[in-house]
């Protein structure tokens, strides 16, 4: 067992990025150094992380050379690299062979990351299997033919399967999602998509009805023999409809589903996979069932919904990965932790990246908009870019500014009558 430093090194510039540094100064009190293409208000002026702007970020050669720079300034820390964005874990796990003589990489090898962050490897997975998953129809991009919607009725949903491929193409209007309301609109995009240099697959699915509230978000732990130990689950209240960040969640309230995390762990101990698995799924009103729409290899934009419980996920990668400990859920987050036999979080708790006026109105059901104030009045709510230890003036301007802007954001990318007319159409 390693006695020495801890150094995390997170890769990104986002709140999820934020976040995992957080969440390591919360848990260790290490300052992390965080890597991203530039300085960004979520990390400026912060006092509980070191920034490094790497304007190449997207070259694997330049993160290499970034990061065993960094490494040469700590030759007396453990180092642990992580990423908030599945391109970045893609290029730590391709580039593991030239990082892990001083980095600890935590995530899976190549050849199973690859096959289960591809949208279409994932569902037929998921129908070996029998986890349900949407209708979904495989269009190659290249071959530049029209797809075959003849099994989908639309609207459909239309997504890249490969999200790090994606990334590095750009074109106007591009999104995470979209949400296409006819077969035109559809051969349109899958142009603009081919034109922009996508040769990958895009996938097109059954849109399943209903508003943001019918997501859920689901975190597990594998240990390096493939096995589940820990797991928590999220009911999504409301997601960002920024183009940027389309489909992330806004607003979480924890809980607990079992059946679900049984179907996960169906699903990854079949596979053997290890470390963090970040599922998105939602409930489909038609039939009552959850859907699974994709597996995330790592903890996701929003990881602090689980961090905000007090169930700090990143002392699983530093227990087991860094110091060669067993993963034991008590043992890792505290022998106080409501965890169930099999390793499921049972606390509620409320995590928000918005006012929690903003949140509360596009909250239709009034028992979930009820429960969502009696958390924030219980102050069992967390927003991860609020935290006491952050105490330069200039951040704390930059942040109410920020979620003054919300408000703004919202009335633009998703107005209240849209969210109302989503929800009337799910019912």
């Amino acid at each position: 067992m390693s006695t020495r430093r801890l150094q995390p090194v997170v890769l990104g510039g986002d709140i999820g990025a934020y976040s995992l540094a957080r969440a390591f100064h919360e848990a260790y009190g290490v300052r992390s150094v965080v890597v991203s293409g530039q300085s960004t208000g979520l990390v400026r002026h912060s006092r509980i992380l070191t920034h490094v702007a790497e304007p190449r970020i997207d070259e694997p050669d330049a993160i290499v050379a970034r990061l065993r720079a960094i490494a040469d300034q700590h030759p007396d820390a453990d180092l642990v690299a992580v990423a908030s964005a599945d391109w970045l874990v893609r290029a730590l796990v391709e580039q593991r062979d030239r990082l892990e003589d001083r980095y600890t990489i935590p995530y899976v090898g190549a050849d199973l990351l690859h096959r289960l962050t591809d949208k279409e490897e994932f569902g037929a997975l998921c129908a070996e299997l029998g986890i349900a998953h949407p209708t979904t129809v495989v269009h190659d991009v290249a071959a530049g033919a029209e797809p075959d919607t003849s099994g989908l009725t639309f609207p459909v949903i239309a997504k890249a399967a490969s999200t790090a491929a994606y990334h590095d193409v750009e074109f106007a209007g591009k999104k995470k999602v979209f949400l296409v309301d006819s077969r035109a609109e559809l051969v349109e995009l899958l142009g603009r998509v081919r034109d922009a240099g996508y040769t990958g697959a895009f996938v097109v699915q059954d849109y399943i009805p209903g508003d943001d509230s019918g997501m859920r978000i689901l975190t597990c732990y594998s240990d390096a023999n493939g096995k589940v130990r820990f797991s928590s689950f999220g009911h999504v209240l409301l997601e960002e409809h920024a183009p940027g960040a389309l489909g992330n969640p806004a607003g979480i309230i924890t809980g607990t589903q079992h059946e679900v995390v049984e179907q996960a762990r169906r699903l990854l101990e079949h596979v053997g996979w290890t470390g963090v698995a970040n599922f998105d799924l939602k409930y489909d009103p038609r039939d009552g069932r959850y859907v699974f729409f994709e597996l995330n290899p790592r903890l996701g934009r929003s990881n602090y919904y689980v961090t905000g419980t007090g169930a700090n996920p990143v002392k699983f990668y530093v227990h087991e990965h860094v110091r060669g400990l067993d993963p034991d859920p008590r043992a890792v987050l505290g022998a106080e932790t409501p965890l169930t036999a099999e390793g499921e979080l049972t606390t509620e708790h409320l995590y928000t990246v918005l006012p929690g006026t903003l949140l509360r109105r596009y909250l239709v059901d009034p028992a979930l908009r009820s429960r969502t104030r009696r958390l924030q009045l219980a102050r069992r709510a967390s927003n991860p870019l609020w935290y006491r230890k952050e105490t330069d003036p200039r951040r704390v301007a930059y942040l109410l500014v920020s979620q003054l802007n919300q408000f703004r954001k919202y009335a633009r990318h998703f107005p209240v009558a849209a969210s109302r007319a989503l929800a009337w159409k799910g019912e």
